[in-house]
């Protein structure tokens, strides 16, 4: 298992801000999020999609061609890094713009979970699907949102102004929206199901 850290840009709203780069092992983008970096002079490892929204590509970045229109260029080049042997990858640009490409790529997380451990950060904050026991650290006074897809059973918190105790939530039902965290540390423990946790500053 390969625990180096990736940066993948994918093309959803762009952030107003990256990371620095040298944080990464390795740092990659879909083509269309490509053309940010290089509005930006900032140089992927590599890039990989179809291509189509490319007037010519980069000679000196290497491009993986995935013309498969089965899926989506983000399962695609989560793929592409399973099959490199990278597990844990900090995604950008996966919310925004078109709600069904968001919906899309929370569908794709769930279906790499036991594969990859990815966390998604936008201009808000972060969001990741959680473990069934997952601490949140720095959090005080952040808004902190618990969103099961479709239903997360027997969850338990601890550090959140509105607290469950062995309780569900279910979408369409229920969801635990804009609680509050009154502690640096969040612990967050639920039975069984799929639960998406939104860190929001």
């Amino acid at each position: 298992m390969n625990l180096k850290k990736v940066l993948l840009l994918i093309d959803g709203e762009q952030p107003k801000q990256l990371p620095d780069f040298s944080g990464y092992d390795l740092v990659c983008a879909t083509d269309g999020a490509y053309r940010f970096l290089a509005e930006n002079n900032l140089t992927p490892d590599f890039i990989s999609g179809d291509f189509d929204s490319l007037e010519s590509l980069p000679q000196n970045i290497e491009a993986i061609s995935t013309p498969d229109q089965d899926y989506t260029d983000f399962e695609k080049i989560l793929r592409i890094l399973h099959n490199k042997g990278y597990v844990n990858i900090d995604v950008y640009g996966a919310s925004g713009k078109e709600q069904d490409h968001f919906l899309g790529n929370l569908s794709a997380a769930i279906k790499w979970k036991s594969k990859l451990n990815l966390t998604f950060f936008d201009n808000y904050g972060y969001y990741f699907l959680a473990d069934n026991f997952t601490k949140i650290a720095d959090c005080k006074n952040k808004t902190v949102s618990l969103v099961p897809l479709p239903e997360a059973q027997g969850i338990t918190t601890d550090g959140l102004k509105y607290a469950l105790a062995d309780e569900p939530l279910t979408f369409g039902k229920r969801i635990g929206t804009r609680n509050e965290a009154i502690s640096n540390e969040v612990i967050i423990i639920f039975k069984r199901g799929v639960l998406f946790v939104f860190v929001n500053d």
